[in-house]
């Protein structure tokens, strides 16, 4: 696979991150938000709606590890299930907030964590690379980039 370049524009990287399966789309969040830590969330101060973000943690973190990670699967394959469409809801910054939430629940075992033994494919690895080398500000643009258009479109009166 070519080398990503993200210096003059992410959309390479955001193509790739959109090519890759389910599986190594949750794999590579995780690894750029424990390389980033707890820069993500003064990064958007204010902007982030933390309190609807923590909201739908607390739906999730009750649930078997199984069902967590079935959700986190959901949101990115934008299924349309009721959490889903409550997460589509949410703006970009909204969305980064919640899967800071659920990395920070994975660190904790609160919510699945990564399997030891999970290998990336050599494309998952690649775009990581590429991401470990971006500055903070195309780190970030590319989480809220790549999260803003996951989960399913909110449905109105009946259709829920």
């Amino acid at each position: 696979m070519p080398s990503i370049n993200l210096k003059n524009d992410l959309s390479q990287a955001l193509q790739a991150f959109r090519h890759l399966n389910v599986d190594d789309q949750l794999a590579l969040l995780w690894f750029v938000y424990t390389k980033m830590g707890g820069s993500i969330t003064p990064a958007a101060p204010g902007a982030a709606g933390t309190e609807i973000a923590e909201n739908l943690f607390n739906q999730v973190k009750p649930m078997s590890h199984e069902e967590q990670l079935q959700v986190q699967r959901d949101l990115l394959s934008n299924a349309d299930t009721t959490l889903s469409r409550e997460y589509g809801s949410l703006s970009a910054n909204t969305k980064l907030l919640f899967w800071y939430r659920l990395a920070q629940g994975m660190e904790s075992a609160t919510i699945v964590p990564m399997p030891p033994n999970y290998e990336m494919s050599s494309e998952a690895n690649n775009l990581l690379a590429a991401l470990e080398t971006a500055d903070f500000e195309q780190q970030i643009t590319f989480l809220r980039e790549a999260v803003e258009p996951t989960g399913a479109e909110a449905k109105s009166g009946s259709a829920i």
